[in-house]
């Protein structure tokens, strides 16, 4: 141990004071190893320094001022306006929108003497509702985001006074950088603190990060190092220390800096001594820390980046059309100059109602006609429907009301419903064309059960737990709380829940910020916090189908034999049965203690069990047991390879992140020169010393802690044990190990305790946490066991990565080898027998190291902990020294279990023609097997799989398959699926074979991707919507979805068992996956026809009604002269026909529910977008333009030669108007109730009621026009009624047969579903039956014609012709048990296919749950 003593002395001064660096060159590297799959975060912006955190101290007086006192309070405003700037800022932001200041420019426009058309204040009448309406609406959003922000500014927390010398209490708006922050058990935190104190023993402290990221399980943090140890709570006076950090930024998964003393001395920072804003304290009585981030600097803050925006595709379309309108506009306009120029020059001699300009001349007809282009701009600007943006949003929030309160939505369980967090796609869900799918979490329930395991080559399938779980009946909540039902373990555990924590009343910790929190819609606990049942929250992955295991009988006969006497044993020939005896003691200890469970108790939650290693164990044996463990750990600790693959069940890539902190502080504190001496005694007997500390307690406790497990001790330690874990993966596994009675007792950050069978509680002293992540695909636990005292490491994760790191000999001859190589083919075969019945699989390992090559490995990794720049890589290649030369323990297989109700969606989804895809980490076979139990994939299907290891043999590949898939594409019947590997998805989304990549899939029904990264997941999504111009949907519940979700056009988040940041990354958040089926055949089919019919009804009725405008030009001279009276012109569009659309947009059902759900085909109206064309857009406008025609010539004709003036005439034309356009509505509703005909008779009745009082009150409202009386006039004419009556039916007549004819002579699949409902209940199951049936008649027929066409030399069993095509190409290795699983046919290259030919598939007779 001398060089490495030598080692720290020298660097240990050199890394803490930063020697060896430039002094220009910066402290952090910012150049981290990014999360795969995750969008990477913003890089901070330093400005040239870190922050510098000065304790806000006496001492400290001025600097503090100087330094801190710039940085940003706590107070938080995420409002956008005040009284001030409200005014201002929401027109600048209104008058971003081009129709906005398309209508500004018109205002404008007529406020020029030479081109007024109308009086100034009518021109700007519509664009001031229109700006009043989204300024109320806009001010009325911000006003509640006003009245949360004042409520959180408001919280009272404590904060030290220098002043006053002692903690008060003070708002969270009033708390700034330097401040020290003392917390009580159920505070939210209010600011982004480093933890200075604990009132935990081991200076931990738990945290509820479900305000930040909705994850209910708890978090620990540590202390900062140097201060755990303290007694006595920190004193802010006699602090004299400063932070320096990175500046802020919005990365939850990253904190970097060092606390530096008064001496020099520097200690590091990570984001285990950070406590986040929003989380919340949980079972620990106090803390203390220090603010370094607040108000929007906190991490939490710079997350929120608000709600999301997104354009619709069927906003684009209309956008394209506007302009199409704005043409026309521009048109029609045109026209009207050239004519009014024309019309001028007819007059030879100066016409006398030309009034000459004032200096006498006159203008010229081209000058006449160009100022006319501008008045007939102002004149028709009605064209372009101001009014449609308006009506747009608004239909859109009674759109998403009605989704949000489908009782069909809610889920009781969970007790949540549906979620709309972006208000403007909910069109867009009528129009899928893609889905894109995660497997665990989403297709599954992501519950982990345990249900077989292979041990030493052997496989125990726990038979008893399977029957369990098939007559498995989850008892509700309320019986949980009145009953305990026995657990399925040996230990007949109960289920238990976790409670608050304990509150001191007496000193300091008594405040009334924790009422005040208990009493506000941010607390989480009550306000005394003690430990009630009303408080109790459920942890996540604790329901009983998850900790009820049943143990096997063999392997639990197996288990007995474990005694003290066993170690005993003289008998060499028992040693093979001691030997299989110690791996299954080794395998249940991994289960065990490779992890990060909280443990906790619900009488004492954060209790310190400080149990003696071995104090129920008999003491006589106890240097054999240790002899027999450093006997047989040597044997144990190499043996040859075998690779496979799988990817990792145990979390995704944040399951382990919660000790990031690899190194523990008592082996990171500087060594001085009084106990440098001593490391060499530390790295090879702590534990020694622990063991006979422990030896002395077991004897003078020998009576109180015998071995029987029955005793009052061993039920408290067992029964009423609490874990809260962080994965599903990771509890199945506790669960398992403690029925088994290997339980996990407690965790400290310096030593595990674990309760094993017969052997009674063993301590192991925790060296090192090594956690997951998905570079490594594994996790691992450095410990010192209790009994051999020596250091060992548990591993566990794929076996793709765990196979490839197993040693290659052994040193103690060829027996123990070949014995090892049995071993690792048996669990070979087993993890894919397991991966088979659709399993999730995970390998466990050991590796024993010599105290040389652990203080070997121990000083490479020292410098790697410590080292600033590339810190996350040196420990990844830190960790990847350690994890080779393994032993393999075994395997298990644990059971995720499909959701209610995912095959029929996922075939609903494919009925309606919804290509689906999923896209999965899981191994091939486990994903292959879920998709067949899914309905994914159908029995009947020919599947291709495709896995290379190289570019070349994957375009290859593809090409053959192309062939094969080309020659089946006339038989509509015939159902291809693709399976394909990350490897070789890598390959196929480079940019040379993404062509043909997409051509394959295209003609695949279902694409399953297996061992995808979540970076591959958002790749395949964006490479499908960009290069298909599609609509896609992409669906996911776990973090490693988020990318995924971001990138399509709709991403729909499942709040499940993985937290909520898929759910936060989203547009829609659902309970279930059976969810989409309403989400998108029913409310999707709806919001997308309701929208575009309302859209092309907008531009109908402004298009009929401008036209009336510009046929009068015709008349009269083209002068922009107007018939009706302006005031009719703008409340006609404004009033009187604005609001019969919005509610068609809102309540339109063309088909009922019930049959939109029993007939998924109708869907594909929306992905065809028939429903709202280009051919449907210049149709409605001719339409239009017929009616238009009609509207104005029949009254013009039937009034000609008479004496009405200009008003008279306008009339008539405005009333016809009122009803062609309100009863074309009328035709186009599939569904009319008392609302539609309530509003279309309010709007008549309203235009009549403002023609009446208008007509009579207003004799000289708009000089020099005059309307009065002349609605009265015209209502007691009988012509007034004939001519509306005439011109209605004329101008709707087209339409209305048409309407009658398509519906009767060649109906839409629309319209003959319309149809069934109408039919009673009988008939229209009877009618549903024919459909079906009559659907799979047509496709039958056309695929037996197809067929016939192909010829008669084509060979039926073409999939059977193409393996052997294909082998070929590739060389024999089917020896392997991979290969011999999977059936794959492989060649040197790498590079495999499997083409499965109707009904043989491997998997078709596997077991599905």
């Amino acid at each position: 141990m001398t060089d490495p003593l030598q080692w720290v002395r020298y660097h240990w001064p050199r890394l803490m004071s930063g020697a060896g660096r430039n002094d220009g060159e910066r402290f952090y590297d910012y150049s981290s190893l990014l999360v795969c799959g995750k969008k990477p975060p913003e890089t901070p912006k330093l400005a040239g320094k870190h922050r510098v955190v000065i304790p806000r101290a006496q001492c400290f007086k001025e600097e503090y001022e100087k330094i801190c006192g710039t940085y940003m309070n706590n107070r938080i405003r995420t409002t956008k306006y005040t009284l001030l700037n409200f005014v201002p800022r929401n027109l600048f932001e209104q008058f971003h929108r081009a129709a906005n200041l398309y209508f500004l420019f018109l205002v404008v426009l007529n406020w020029v003497p030479l081109v007024e058309a109308f009086q100034k204040e009518i021109t700007m009448l519509p664009l001031v509702v229109v700006l009043t309406i989204i300024a109320i609406k806009d001010g009325l959003e911000d006003y509640r985001k006003y009245k949360i922000d004042k409520q959180i500014n408001n919280l009272i927390t404590k904060v030290y006074s220098r002043k006053d010398r002692k903690y008060i209490e003070r708002c969270w708006k009033d708390v700034t950088v330097g401040d020290f922050i003392r917390l009580s058990c159920n505070e939210i935190i209010p600011a982004d603190i480093v933890l200075l104190f604990s009132t935990d023993p081991d200076g931990i402290c738990h945290i509820e990060t479900s305000g930040l990221d909705g994850e209910s399980n708890l978090k620990q943090r540590e202390v900062v190092r140097g201060y755990a140890e303290q007694d006595s709570e920190v004193d802010p006076e006699k602090f004299s220390s400063r932070i320096e950090c990175e500046s802020p930024n919005n990365d939850l998964n990253r904190f970097r800096g060092f606390l530096e003393h008064p001496s020099k001395e520097r200690i590091g920072l990570s984001k285990e001594n950070l406590l986040l804003r929003g989380c919340t304290i949980r079972n620990t009585e106090a803390v203390v820390g220090i603010v370094v981030y607040a108000g929007h600097e906190t991490k939490a803050m710079l997350n929120n980046s608000g709600p999301r925006y997104k354009r619709s595709k069927l906003e684009r379309r209309a956008n394209t059309d506007i302009l199409w309108c704005v043409l026309l506009l521009i048109s029609m306009c045109f026209a009207g100059a050239l004519g009014h120029g024309i019309w001028l020059s007819s007059y030879e001699p100066v016409p006398f109602f030309n009034m000459p300009e004032p200096d006498g001349h006159y203008l010229s007809p081209a000058l006449a006609g160009f100022y006319m282009f501008w008045t007939m701009i102002i004149l028709l600007q009605v064209l372009i429907p101001i009014s449609l943006y308006v009506s747009i949003e608004i239909v859109k929030l009674g759109q998403i009301y009605f989704i949000q309160s489908d009782i069909d939505f809610y889920n009781e369980k969970m007790d949540s419903t549906i979620q709309c967090r972006a208000l403007n796609i909910a069109e867009d869900l009528g129009q899928i064309q893609y889905l894109f799918s995660d497997k665990t979490g989403t297709l599954t329930e992501n519950k982990m059960v345990f249900r077989r395991c292979s041990i030493a080559g052997f496989d125990y399938c726990h038979e008893e737990n399977a029957k369990r779980l098939e007559s498995y009946q989850e008892v509700s909540s309320e019986d949980e709380d009145l009953t305990d039902t026995p657990s399925g373990s040996l230990s007949n555990m109960t289920k238990q829940k976790a409670h608050s924590c304990r509150t001191v009343n007496n000193g300091p910790l008594e405040s009334k910020s924790l009422n005040h929190l208990a009493g506000s819609c941010f607390a989480l606990g009550g306000g005394d916090g003690t430990t009630d049942g009303s408080l109790s929250r459920q942890a996540a992955f604790s329901s009983p189908i998850e900790t009820d295991v049943v143990p096997d009988t063999g392997l639990l006969a197996k288990f007995s034999q474990i005694t003290p006497q066993l170690f005993t044993l003289p008998d060499e020939t028992d040693q093979d049965l001691s030997a299989e005896t110690l791996y299954i003691i080794d395998f249940f200890l991994a289960l065990a203690i490779c992890n990060t469970v909280v443990v906790s108790s619900p009488n004492q939650p954060r209790q310190r069990l400080r149990l003696s290693s071995l104090g129920r164990l008999p003491i006589a044996s106890l240097e054999e047991i240790k002899n027999l463990f450093q006997r047989l750990s040597v044997r144990r600790s190499s043996f040859p390879s075998l690779c496979s693959g799988k990817e990792p069940s145990s979390g995704g890539p944040n399951a382990f992140v919660s000790r990031i902190s690899l190194f523990n502080r008592s082996k990171l504190a500087p060594p001085t020169e009084e106990d440098a001496s001593q490391l060499s005694d530390w790295a090879q007997g702590p534990s020694k010393t622990t063991c006979l500390q422990g030896q002395e307690e077991s004897e003078a406790t020998a009576g109180s802690a015998s071995g029987s497990l029955d005793s009052p001790l061993g039920q408290t330690l067992a029964s009423d044990l609490h874990y809260e874990a962080e994965s599903p993966d990771e509890a199945a596994l506790v669960y398992a190990a403690r029925a088994y009675q290997c339980t996990l007792q407690s965790r400290t950050p310096d030593q595990v305790m674990v309760d094993l069978a017969a052997l009674g509680p063993l301590t192991f002293q925790l060296l090192h946490i090594l956690p997951f992540d998905s570079v490594r695909k594994r996790m691992s636990v450095v410990v010192r066991h209790p009994l051999s005292n020596q250091v060992v490491v548990y591993t566990k994760g794929a076996d793709s990565v765990i196979m490839e790191l197993l040693s290659l000999a052994s040193s103690d001859g060829e027996t123990v080898e070949k014995q090892q190589k049995i071993i690792r083919e048996k669990t070979q075969r087993h993890l894919d027998d397991y991966a088979r019945k659709g399993l999730r699989t995970l390998c466990i390992a050991k590796k024993v190291m010599s105290d040389t090559e652990y203080a070997e490995w121990l000083k490479n990794h020292f410098l790697a902990e410590t080292s600033i720049d590339n810190r996350e890589q040196l420990l990844l290649e830190s960790a990847m020294r350690l994890e080779n030369k393994l032993t393999l323990l075994g395997a298990t297989g644990i059971e995720d279990r499909l959701q209610e109700g995912v095959p029929e969606t996922i075939e609903a989804l494919q009925k309606a023609g919804i290509k689906i895809w999923m896209l999965t980490g899981d191994k091939q076979e486990t994903a292959v097997n879920i998709a067949y139990a899914c309905k994914l994939l159908e029995q009947d299907d020919k599947i291709f799989i495709l896995n290379t290891q190289n570019k070349e043999a994957c375009e290859m590949l593809m090409n053959k398959i192309l062939e094969e898939l080309k020659k089946g594409v006339p038989i509509p019947q015939l159902r291809a699926g693709l399976i394909i590997t990350g490897k070789t998805l890598e390959f196929a989304l480079q940019d040379s074979l993404q062509s043909q990549f997409l051509e394959v899939t295209g003609m695949c029904q279902a694409v399953v991707c297996c061992r995808a990264t979540p970076l591959q997941k958002s790749e395949v999504v964006k490479l499908v919507r960009n290069q298909l111009k599609v609509m896609t949907l992409a669906i996911g519940d776990g973090a490693n979805d988020v990318s995924m979700i971001q990138v399509a056009d709709i991403g729909v988040g499942i709040s499940g068992q993985e937290g909520m940041q898929a759910v936060m990354a989203s547009d829609f958040a659902v309970s279930q996956f059976k969810h989409l089926t309403k989400l998108l055949l029913v409310h999707g089919h709806w919001c997308y026809t309701r929208l575009s019919n309302m859209i092309l009804y907008f531009f109908y009725k402004n298009v009929a009604y401008v036209n009336l405008l510009f046929w009068y030009q015709f008349f009269c001279g083209f002068s922009g002269t107007s018939m009706s009276d302006y005031w009719v012109l703008i409340f006609f569009n404004l009033l009187f026909t604005s609001v019969p659309p919005v509610i068609y947009g809102i309540l339109e059902k063309d088909v009922s529910a019930g049959t939109l759900m029993q007939l998924p085909e109708l869907y594909k109206s929306g992905q065809k977008s028939e429903a709202y064309l280009p051919f449907t857009f210049w149709i409605t406008l001719l339409d239009a333009f017929y009616q238009s025609l009609v509207c104005f010539f029949v009254p013009y004709y039937t009034y000609q030669g008479s004496d009405i003036d200009i008003f008279m005439f306008g009339n008539p034309l405005n009333t016809a108007a009122l009803f062609i356009i309100l009863l074309h509505l009328v035709i186009e509703s599939k569904t009319l109730t008392w609302i539609h005909m309530l509003v279309i008779g309010g709007s008549i009745l309203l235009y009549f009621f403002f023609a009446l009082v208008f007509g009579a009150m207003c004799v000289t409202c708009n000089p020099p026009s005059n309307p009065y009386w002349i609605m009265e006039e015209h209502m007691m004419d009988p012509v007034f009624y004939l001519v509306c009556v005439i011109t209605t039916c004329v101008a709707l007549l087209p339409r209305f047969i048409y309407r009658v004819l398509q519906g009767s002579l060649f109906p839409s699949l629309i319209l003959r579903a319309k149809h069934l409902d109408k039919l009673t209940l009988e008939e229209r199951n009877e009618a549903l039956k024919k459909w079906k049936e009559a659907r799979r008649m047509t496709v039958v027929h056309s695929g037996a014609t197809d067929t016939k066409k192909l010829g008669r030399g084509r060979n039926s069993g073409s999939s059977c012709d193409f393996s052997m095509t294909a082998a070929s190409f590739w060389t024999k290795q089917r020896d392997s048990p991979v290969f011999k699983a999977t059936s794959d046919i492989n060649n040197a290259s790498g590079m495999g296919m499997k083409v499965v030919p109707s009904s043989e598939h491997p998997l078709r007779n596997s077991t599905q749950k």
